[in-house]
C-alpha cells in the first residue's frame, strides 16, 4: 500500500482494468512489436503522466488553466536545445533536465503568485494569454528553437534505435537502443505518476481538496489558499515539463506542433474528464482509451465500412467512414461525459461499493 499512498483502487474492476494496462504497458516492446505500437505505448505513457499533473490543478484544487503545454514545451525545449548544442552527451540530457524543470516551476510560481488571488475564469484567461505568448516567441526566436520547423537531434548511443544491448534476440524481439528509451520513458513515467498520487493523499493534498470544496472555509481554518494553490501550480509544471522532456528523448525532434500546440492543451482536459477528476487513476483508464481511439479508431472505421459495403447493408459503409473518425470521437466523449459524470473512475468506485 505505500507505493499507492493508502489510496487503492476500491473497486474490483477498476484494479483489474489498471493492473491489464499496467501490464501491457510494461511489456508492450515484446507484446505489440512494431514501430507504431510502441509509438501509442510511449505517449500512453507520457500522456499519463501529463494528465495527472494536470488533475492535481483541475480536479484536486479547481484551478483552471491553459498553460500546462506551456510547462509541457518548456521541458521539450529544454532537451532539446541541450542536445542540439552540446551533442549526443549524458550531460547535455542532464543539463537539459535541470534548466527546464526548475525554469517551469519558477514560471509556474510567477503566474501564480500575480494571477491565483483573482477568480478562477480570470486565472484561466491570463494562462491562455501566458501560453499562447510563450508559443509565438518560440516560433520566432528560430536560432535558438528552430522556429516553426522545431528541433532535430540526436540522443546518446545508447538510446539509438541502431544500437543492441543484447547480442541475441529476447523473446523473439531485438533489444536495442528503442527498447531502452522505451523502459526509460516507462520507468520515469511511472515514477512520476506515484509521486502524483502520494502528494494528493498526503496532509498537503487533503489541503488543496479542502480549498477546491470551500476556499473561504479552508482560509477561515488558518490554510493560506494562494500559497497552496501556488505549490500545486508549481508541482504540476515540473511534472509536466519532466514529461515533455521524455516526450522529446522519445520522438528526438521538439517543434510547436509536438509540444506547444492547443491541440495538446484540449487533449489533456478530455483525458482527465474521461477519465475522471480528482481520482489521479483516472488519467491511466482516460490516457489510455483516448491515445488508443486516437491512433486506431479510423482503421477500426475502415474495417467496419468494409465490413457493412461487403454485407450490402444501406448507409452504414458511408456512416462509419474512416473520413469521419473525428465526429465518432467526439460522439463516444459526448457519451461518456453523460453516462459518467464523474468519469470513467468515479463511475467504477461508486459501482464497486
Amino acid at each position: 500500500m505505500m507505493p499507492l499512498s493508502g489510496d487503492p483502487p476500491r473497486s474490483r474492476l477498476l484494479a483489474l482494468g489498471l493492473a491489464g494496462i499496467v501490464l501491457a504497458l510494461m511489456f508492450a516492446p515484446f507484446l505489440f512489436p512494431g514501430a507504431k505500437p510502441l509509438n501509442v505505448a510511449a505517449k500512453i505513457c507520457i500522456f499519463i503522466a501529463l494528465a495527472a499533473s494536470y488533475d492535481l490543478l483541475l480536479g484536486y484544487t479547481g484551478i483552471v488553466s491553459f498553460a500546462h503545454t506551456m510547462f509541457y514545451g518548456i521541458g521539450s525545449y529544454g532537451i532539446a536545445i541541450a542536445l542540439y548544442g552540446l551533442g549526443p552527451r549524458w550531460d547535455a540530457v542532464l543539463l537539459g533536465v535541470t534548466v527546464a524543470l526548475p525554469l517551469a516551476a519558477a514560471l509556474a510560481l510567477v503566474i501564480g503568485l500575480f494571477s491565483l488571488r483573482v477568480q478562477a475564469i480570470f486565472f484561466a484567461m491570463i494562462t491562455l494569454a501566458v501560453a499562447s505568448a510563450f508559443a509565438v516567441l518560440a516560433s520566432q526566436l528560430s536560432w535558438l528553437t528552430g522556429g516553426e520547423d522545431g528541433r532535430s537531434f540526436r540522443v546518446p548511443e545508447l538510446l539509438r534505435p541502431g544500437f543492441t544491448l543484447v547480442p541475441q534476440d529476447l523473446l523473439g524481439i531485438a533489444v536495442t537502443g528503442r527498447t531502452l528509451t522505451y523502459y526509460l520513458v516507462f520507468a520515469c513515467c511511472a515514477a512520476l505518476f506515484l509521486l502524483l498520487l502520494r502528494v494528493v493523499n498526503s496532509p498537503f493534498g487533503r489541503v488543496l481538496q479542502a480549498i477546491r470544496e470551500n476556499p473561504f472555509r479552508a482560509e477561515a481554518l488558518g490554510y493560506r489558499i494562494v500559497v497552496h494553490r501556488t505549490l500545486a501550480n508549481c508541482l504540476a509544471a515540473a511534472v509536466a515539463a519532466a514529461a515533455g522532456a521524455l516526450n522529446a528523448l522519445w520522438l528526438r525532434y521538439t517543434g510547436p506542433d509536438t509540444s506547444l500546440s492547443f491541440a495538446i492543451m484540449l487533449d489533456i482536459l478530455l483525458i482527465v474528464v474521461i477519465g475522471g477528476m480528482g481520482t489521479m487513476y483516472g488519467a491511466i483508464l482516460g490516457a489510455t482509451l483516448f491515445i488508443l481511439a486516437q491512433n486506431y479508431l479510423q482503421a477500426l472505421m475502415g474495417w467496419a465500412s468494409a465490413t457493412a459495403a461487403d454485407g450490402g447493408l444501406p448507409l452504414l459503409p458511408a456512416l462509419f467512414h474512416p473520413d469521419r473518425w473525428l465526429l465518432w470521437l467526439g460522439v463516444l466523449f459526448i457519451a461518456c461525459v453523460y453516462f459518467f459524470p464523474a468519469g470513467i473512475v468515479g463511475k467504477l468506485r461508486g459501482g464497486g461499493k
